[in-house]
């Protein structure tokens, strides 16, 4: 009897090759689309385009379903999302949809169904370690590496999850879906955030915390003399040089953001450059949890498209690790993730940057 497996269909290019893919090995395909995110003016989030989704699909001859999560969505990508950037961090909301919503509703609804794995467009590979526990690759092309994004997923999310593309290039993706007549194969990648499509989130935040957006302040040195006024910790990032609205006479850089104070810390770039990190809300994939006091050595990426680099990985408590690195890293933000490769490109794990040293 054939495996069953649902597919995650967003309406790109990618989800329908993966589809398109399983079915030509055998599997049952169920397409099904989480409808995540609508604008106010009625316009669909990128990641979940109904039309074009059920368009692919009948045109795959698979069955499709399109299901509401608006509600888990606000609640657990929005929501924290708005707040981080409120308490001065820079979140990265599409590692808490892939954890908490995409992959527990996908999960869910293969249940009801009775598929026996979920599958998705992301350029990665699952793979099954020999100490017995569940890992995703790094992609055989870089460039389009997504594995970044998906550190948060559990063991028992993995063991039931299928990424045909992992060994794929985006231009033979999209050679399958031409010669197969997809009519999605043309159709642009998405590039910002799904519910920020004009990418103004500070725009955004204002908008969703209203009376809790904070205020203006102070741009300030590491001593806390005062450099000039900036408009609220909402718009400014650890790292940032643009749009920062202060002439210095010289190249200046977001070096902290303190929230209590509502003060911008600047400085010059070679103040953005840490020997060390502290992590939390951490999650391991290729290795067990890393008892306190213990360490690991890794390679760890501080943003999504960042090459990585080496050091220790040593758990300080029942919460949080310390990352020493082998060379110093260029502006790690609090919020951002750190993703943990082993030498064979295989996710170790990854947590929260809560801050610097």
């Amino acid at each position: 009897m054939a495996k069953r497996a649902i597919v995650g269909m967003s309406g790109g290019v990618d989800s329908a090759v993966a589809a398109f893919l399983l079915k030509q090995t055998g599997y049952e395909v169920i397409g099904v689309t989480l409808r995540t995110w609508e604008s106010d003016d009625g316009t669909e989030s990128r990641c979940c385009e109904i039309d074009d989704a059920r368009e692919t699909a009948r045109q795959l001859g698979i069955e499709y379903h399109a299901f509401n999560c608006l509600s888990d969505f606000k609640r657990l990508v929005v929501e924290p999302f708005t707040d981080a950037y409120i308490n001065g961090r820079t979140p990265n909301p599409c590692v808490n949809c892939n954890r908490f919503v995409k992959w527990e509703r996908l999960l869910y609804y293969a249940n009801i169904l009775r598929a026996d794995y979920v599958a998705t467009g992301h350029y990665a590979s699952v793979a099954k370690l020999d100490n017995g526990r569940y890992t995703l690759q790094k992609a055989a092309y870089a460039q389009k590496d997504q594995t970044y994004m998906l550190w948060r997923l559990t063991q028992e999310q993995l063991s039931r999850t299928l990424m045909p593309l992992g060994s794929m290039s985006k231009q033979e993706v999209r050679s399958i879906a031409e010669k197969e007549g997809i009519p999605v194969a043309d159709k642009p990648d998405s590039q910002e955030i799904c519910f920020v499509p004009d990418g103004s989130y500070a725009d955004f935040v204002r908008s969703a915390a209203g009376t809790d957006t904070p205020r203006a302040g102070n741009f300030v040195d590491k001593e806390g003399n005062i450099l000039g006024h900036h408009k609220g910790i909402i718009h400014y990032t650890v790292g940032q040089r643009k749009g920062l609205g202060v002439a210095l006479g010289q190249p200046a850089y977001v070096n902290e953001i303190r929230v209590k104070s509502s003060e911008v810390v600047l400085g010059d770039e070679l103040s953005l450059y840490h020997n060390a990190i502290v992590c939390g809300e951490l999650n391991f994939m290729g290795i067990p949890d890393l008892p306190v006091g213990c360490s690991v050595r890794a390679n760890v990426r501080i943003r999504y498209h960042d090459a990585g680099t080496w050091g220790e990985i040593t758990r300080i408590s029942g919460e949080s690790v310390r990352i020493a690195f082998d060379e110093p890293v260029r502006a790690p933000a609090p919020g951002q993730s750190a993703v943990f490769y082993d030498e064979s490109d295989c996710l170790a794990g990854g947590g929260e940057i809560r801050h610097a040293e």
